[in-house]
């Protein structure tokens, strides 16, 4: 079977209630397309029947694969299944909520054809649009922290590093993800100082964000980013990652 161009992963904790949706709108977005793709659900450990109906709706949805995962192991863990089980030459992840939609993805392809080896979407840069925007006082601490992760892992210039689409080419995944070692919300910040620090080139995208209100992400993730940020950069120091010559 040949390569196909894009892998998308979906990592996917308990959301049977709002994967069906997400699926048929990347199936109806994806009908036209002139690449090859395959969508692969990681369902990392769900406790409802995410499995079953992902698994129901490969009936029809084309190119529809499932990852059972038994146990939970966050959302970098189950991101770094998908990466490593996909046989993409692109391969990108997104959220289950559908929040950046499939068709957004047109834009990272001329960055890759111009040598980009990982592509990100961002809420912040010029032409990104927030449905609904969120309120300037709920801003600061998303900034404020993005701040810290350029100062102390050198990401400087990315004011977005948690946006939930984030593409690869097959061989910076590989590199990157068979390394990488945060399972929870600072996986972002994880895989974006390894890409720097290997050198490949990040380029970024504007996105079309819809905030999903029943987002399952605490304000306690936050602080724990920061602290998976502290390892991260003890990690480097260390050469824990094997990054050195």
């Amino acid at each position: 079977m040949a390569q196909p161009y894009l892998s998308i992963i979906i990592p996917a904790y308990n959301e049977a209630e709002r994967i069906p949706q997400t699926l048929v709108d990347m199936d109806k977005r994806l009908s036209g397309v002139d690449y090859s793709y395959e969508i692969l659900v990681v369902s990392d450990g769900s406790k409802d029947n995410t499995a079953s109906v992902v698994r129901n709706m490969a009936k029809m949805v084309k190119n529809l694969k499932l990852i059972d995962l038994k146990d939970n192991t966050g959302k970098g863990g189950a991101v770094r299944q998908g990466m490593l089980l996909a046989t993409g030459k692109i391969r990108l992840f997104t959220d289950a909520d559908n929040s950046t939609s499939i068709d957004q993805f047109e834009k990272m392809m001329p960055l890759f054809k111009e040598g980009a080896a990982v592509v990100i979407g961002s809420r912040v840069v010029k032409g990104a649009k927030l449905d609904p925007p969120e309120p300037w006082y709920r801003q600061i601490p998303g900034k404020a922290g993005n701040l810290v992760f350029q100062t102390v892992l050198g990401l400087w210039g990315i004011w977005d590093t948690q946006c939930g689409f984030k593409a690869f080419t097959d061989e910076a995944a590989e590199k990157i993800f068979n390394i990488s070692t945060i399972s929870g919300w600072g996986f972002d910040v994880e895989i974006l100082a390894l890409a720097k620090r290997m050198g490949y080139t990040i380029a970024e995208i504007p996105v079309h964000w819809v905030n999903d209100t029943r987002s399952h992400v605490k304000a306690s993730a936050y602080l724990k980013v920061l602290g998976e940020t502290c390892t991260i950069r003890w990690r480097l120091w260390r050469d824990e990652y094997h990054l050195k010559h």
